[in-house]
């Protein structure tokens, strides 16, 4: 059988993302989302969510970019400056990624899946204490963020194994991941071509959908008119089409 679960990242970014996350959901192959506690819209969200509990949430943990809630000091601005600022002791990973989790908690939704902004838990030190926290949350479920569509172009499998560690071990994934490789020029016909690709078992699809608007436009991201054609490639008939002809079946982290 071939499972998809199709995540949003950035919910909770801006209003129109959020906006375009939930469109995707209810007109298209949309099941999941993962949603950024320091967001500037993270009350718009969550209201989005409790509106919408068809929809699978999660939290897409963030230590690069925005505010921490800890202190409302900025998180450094890029991978290099983390592992500098991790290195230097200047952020405590756990209690960051705790307060993120709390909030959500907080907000009224049990996420059961996780990730992270860039993808930071390829590093060890946010790894180890993104599973602390993920086990103390009840959140079952981590992104493996190893493309299968690219098979380790640009790095080896080895390099692949040795930054995962035992992340699969501690935590439960899919069998397969993809998106990154599309991320900011998916459209209908190469989602419809990965669609036909699709590996047996499970796989997240990572998408960034949205609406572009002023907002959106305004705001410290290189993902801009690419979400508004994200969205029209998870809304698209030809895409349903080839869901159903590669009988593939969309689920949700809730059902596996």
């Amino acid at each position: 059988m071939k499972r998809l679960l199709v995540n949003a990242d950035d919910f909770g970014f801006t209003r129109d993302v959020n906006e375009g996350i939930v469109e995707a959901h209810r007109n298209g192959i949309l099941t999941a989302t993962t949603l950024m506690a320091n967001g500037a819209a993270f009350e718009h969200a969550v209201d989005l969510a409790k509106a919408n509990p068809s929809l699978d949430v999660g939290v897409h943990f963030v230590l690069i970019g925005g505010q921490s809630l800890l202190n409302g000091e900025p998180f450094p601005a890029s991978v290099p400056s983390l592992v500098a600022a991790v290195a230097a002791g200047r952020l405590n990973l756990y209690d960051e990624l705790a307060a993120q989790a709390r909030r959500i908690r907080a907000a009224g939704l049990s996420p059961l899946h996780a990730d992270t902004h860039k993808h930071t838990h390829l590093l060890r030190p946010v790894r180890r204490a993104l599973l602390t926290v993920a086990e103390e949350f009840g959140i079952r479920w981590i992104r493996r963020p190893v493309d299968f569509t690219m098979g380790g172009v640009g790095i080896p499998r080895f390099v692949f194994r040795m930054m995962l560690g035992g992340l699969a071990a501690e935590a439960s994934t899919t069998s397969h991941f993809a998106g990154f490789a599309l991320t900011g020029r998916l459209q209908t016909s190469n989602l419809v071509h990965l669609l036909g690709r699709l590996p047996a078992g499970s796989t997240e699809l990572m998408t960034h959908p949205g609406h572009c608007t002023a907002e959106l436009r305004a705001a410290p991201t290189r993902l801009k008119e690419s979400r508004a054609a994200e969205l029209a490639a998870l809304t698209a008939p030809e895409t349903r089409a080839a869901v159903e002809k590669n009988q593939i079946v969309l689920t949700r982290y809730r059902d596996l």
